[in-house]
């Protein structure tokens, strides 16, 4: 009765899935480590990005005009 079969194979069977559960964990450590590694933290372009998004709010808004959009844009850009 006792010999291994069933649907979890016994012994084989769990160590195989507690093998497999470390394999994909490892897995998917190693996965975010590359992804994170890949983004450059450069807060002077994060902090661009931004002050764009603003210049784009208030172009769209009317508070400025097309003219000083691009001033203001070229200035940011410098």
């Amino acid at each position: 009765m006792m010999n291994g079969g069933g649907m979890g194979g016994g012994f084989f069977g769990a160590g195989f899935l507690f093998i497999l559960l470390i394999v994909a964990i490892v897995g998917v450590f190693f996965w975010m480590m590359r992804t994170n590694s890949g983004k450059e933290n450069n807060p002077t372009q994060d902090k661009n990005h931004h002050s764009l998004g603003l210049l784009k709010e208030r172009l769209a808004k009317g508070e400025i005009t097309e003219e000083e959009y691009e001033r203001l844009k070229r200035k940011i850009d410098e």
